[in-house]
């Protein structure tokens, strides 16, 4: 039996389906460590994982019941950004790590907020549309009621990795930037040409509003209605972050009732959608199915980085990115060895 058994929910991904472990088992060659699927339900996973050394989450919710019922584990670890399907505060009562992959594919989803944004901007779709239906002509008078993007405003709400990327690509298109986000400094912002404000003055003031809020529970719902009704009826709203940010329903009536001109949405409240969801037959929306950090190095870069995780925790090291450093204040100091960078899960 291997010294360390990580145990990993069977046949659960949000990416391609097989291809084994070996890009994970890289970083945890010598250690005597096995990565084994496990029942991908709650019960099946309580009694498989009950002694294992380490989760590698993915597909499943990690619940409260599944933390609970662990009795060796050192560490969750997961291979995504969003921490949103482990029950995070029970992880750190315990004492177990909960890490993530908080900046692999940073560059990826900056790239896909830009394209966005010039998509619904330029009214890329529309103008595809009409070509193909034989309308070449309706193509320019549309566009001619829409202003240089050169002197526009974009405003970000949250200004993590993600966010600070876009701001760098932005301000080539010679966009004025505004920002809010309570846990970062202004000098930080400045740094990117970025103005701190309110949430209210980024929503009333911007002409584009890029979503970048991480999924936790204060920020469920964070954009609703009323938030909406504050914007301009020719701003276009971005969401690269997570669908559960944003009150969907408020969002439809104000695509609907033309509060705003515009929505480019990679991310949805329910994925993927109900067939019956408004929002697909709407011709002001412009969508992609939360494909933003997908790339050719996704898969291989995020698997790779899981393997170092667990290879850190498994030899007693404290992980890269531990998205509950609280942890410490919950363990014996002296079980960790102050080695990697702790950082949050600020996308």
């Amino acid at each position: 039996m291997p010294k360390f058994r990580i145990l990993t929910p069977a046949g659960a991904s949000f990416t391609v389906a097989g291809g084994g472990y070996d890009l994970e088992m890289e970083a945890l060659q010598g250690m005597d460590a096995e990565i084994i699927e496990g029942p991908a339900t709650e019960e099946g996973f309580i009694a498989a994982a009950k002694d294992a050394d380490a989760i590698y989450a993915k597909g499943m919710p990690i619940t409260k019941r599944i933390i609970d019922s662990l009795t060796q584990c050192r560490s969750i670890t997961l291979g995504s950004v969003g921490v949103d399907s482990v029950d995070v505060k029970a992880a750190t009562a315990r004492g177990i790590p909960v890490t993530n992959v908080p900046d692999t594919f940073i560059e990826e989803v900056a790239d896909h907020a830009m394209t966005l944004l010039l998509a619904g901007f330029r009214r890329v779709i529309e103008q595809d549309r009409m070509v193909r239906e034989g309308r070449w002509r309706e193509g320019r008078p549309a566009l001619l009621k829409i202003p240089r993007l050169m002197g526009q405003t974009l405003g970000f709400v949250s200004f993590g990795r993600v966010a600070r990327s876009v701001a760098r690509r932005a301000r080539a298109f010679g966009l004025h930037m505004m920002a809010y986000d309570p846990f970062v400094e202004e000098l930080t912002m400045s740094e990117y040409g970025v103005i701190p404000a309110t949430l209210n003055e980024v929503l009333e003031r911007s002409d584009f509003v890029s979503m970048h809020a991480p999924a936790r529970p204060e920020c469920e719902k964070l954009l609703r209605e009323e938030h909406f009704r504050r914007m301009k009826p020719t701003a276009i709203f971005i969401n690269t972050g997570r669908g559960p940010t944003v009150d969907e329903e408020g969002l439809i009536k104000a695509l609907q009732e033309k509060w705003i001109a515009h929505a480019a949405l990679d991310v949805l409240e329910v994925e993927p959608p109900s067939h019956n969801n408004p929002i697909l037959r709407m011709e002001n929306v412009t969508l992609s199915a939360h494909t933003a950090s997908a790339s050719a190095r996704f898969d291989e870069a995020r698997k790779r980085r899981v393997g170092q995780e667990l290879a850190l925790v498994l030899s007693g090291k404290w992980p890269m990115s531990c998205v509950n450093p609280a942890v410490l204040q919950t363990t014996t100091l002296q079980r960790w060895q102050p080695i990697g960078i702790m950082r949050g899960p600020n996308s």
